[in-house]
């Protein structure tokens, strides 16, 4: 029987409201031990109940980024198979718990994160650093630049929105690798937002700059988190560049096994996510973009974020979840 010019040949269209399921129990799990000073164990139930949740769905997938590899990493291994072996072929990349630190320390933006896309359209990233610069939508394709000066993209990004370059904020990892990008962005008179962690959020604050003040994420970050935070711009608009930065022997011999010949390329937003995409982000810590895992008398209630590429459709879900029995 053919198929219907309607339904959809790659991603299931189902799959945009049960990949929340998948976020959400993470997240739920994750903040149990949210403010308890423990990252490796609020990492842990993360990954223990979103594997769980990806097992029940009805997909063929393959984790593309992920805790590690096999011998790093028993659960979530870049490579493990999940879900019921029926359904479409998924690449899946997921951060269970985006910023451990935050959720160990109970402070903003912790999130349980997870994309679905089409077979090879994700990038395979090592996990290693990469450099990346991100703004919203609606600007000319180049306007920013990795090989640019903090002070030629600032200018660039100012001149684009029709403000001074004081106008301008510029989201920044707090780190000491970052003390001489943070010197040029003051010096051009731009304000910087510094963050302890999370930086898939940073990137998608510069998507909605008029609720954020966030124009611009520039730094030094994971790779995995590259390709997550272009995973979610796909879906809602913006352009990022990025390149994998090793600090290390050993990081270098990192992409040299994975099959990357070119530690040097710049890598575009398509690059990293191309295809149909399906992004999703439950809150563990309120924050900017959403609120965090509320446990109530009633039941446990959480928030979401679902954008897909292919419809461009953004979905805010508030559930509770009721206490059982």
């Amino acid at each position: 029987m053919a198929k219907s010019n309607n339904e959809d040949s790659g991603l299931s269209r189902m799959l945009t409201l049960e990949i929340a399921r998948v976020t959400e129990a993470a997240a739920v799990a994750a903040a149990k031990l949210r403010g308890h000073g423990d990252e490796e164990a609020a990492d842990q139930a993360a990954v223990d109940a979103m594997r769980t949740e990806l097992n029940r769905l009805p997909i063929k997938g393959r984790i593309v980024i992920g805790e590690g590899e096999r011998d790093e990493a028993p659960m979530l291994y870049v490579g493990e198979e999940v879900g019921l072996g029926e359904g479409p072929q998924v690449d899946i990349a997921v951060d269970p718990l985006e910023g451990t630190t935050i959720c160990a320390k109970a402070e903003p933006n912790s999130l349980a994160v997870v994309a679905f896309a089409e077979h090879g359209s994700l990038l395979y990233a090592p996990d290693i650093y990469m450099d990346k610069i991100a703004i919203g939508p609606g600007f000319e394709q180049g306007i920013v630049d990795l090989d640019a000066t903090p002070e030629e993209n600032l200018q660039a990004l100012a001149k684009a929105k029709g403000v001074p370059v004081e106008e301008i904020t510029a989201c920044i990892l707090d780190r000491p690798r970052h003390a001489k990008l943070i010197e040029g962005v003051r010096a051009t008179g731009a304000a910087i937002r510094l963050i302890g962690d999370g930086d898939i959020a940073g990137v998608i604050h510069t998507a909605n700059a008029e609720e954020t003040g966030i124009d611009i994420y520039m730094g030094i970050g994971g790779a995995p988190e590259g390709v997550l935070a272009a995973a979610a711009l796909r879906c809602i608009g913006g352009q990022i560049q990025a390149r994998l930065h090793a600090l290390s022997d050993h990081h270098r011999k990192r992409v040299a096994e994975i099959g990357i010949e070119d530690i040097d390329r710049k890598y575009s937003m398509e690059d990293l996510s191309s295809g149909d995409v399906i992004f999703a982000a439950t809150g563990v810590t309120s924050g900017s973009m959403l609120q965090g895992v509320r446990f109530k008398p009633s039941g446990i209630e959480t928030e979401t974020v679902i954008m897909r590429a292919k419809t461009r459709t953004v979905r805010w879900i508030r559930t509770m979840h009721g206490q059982s029995g």
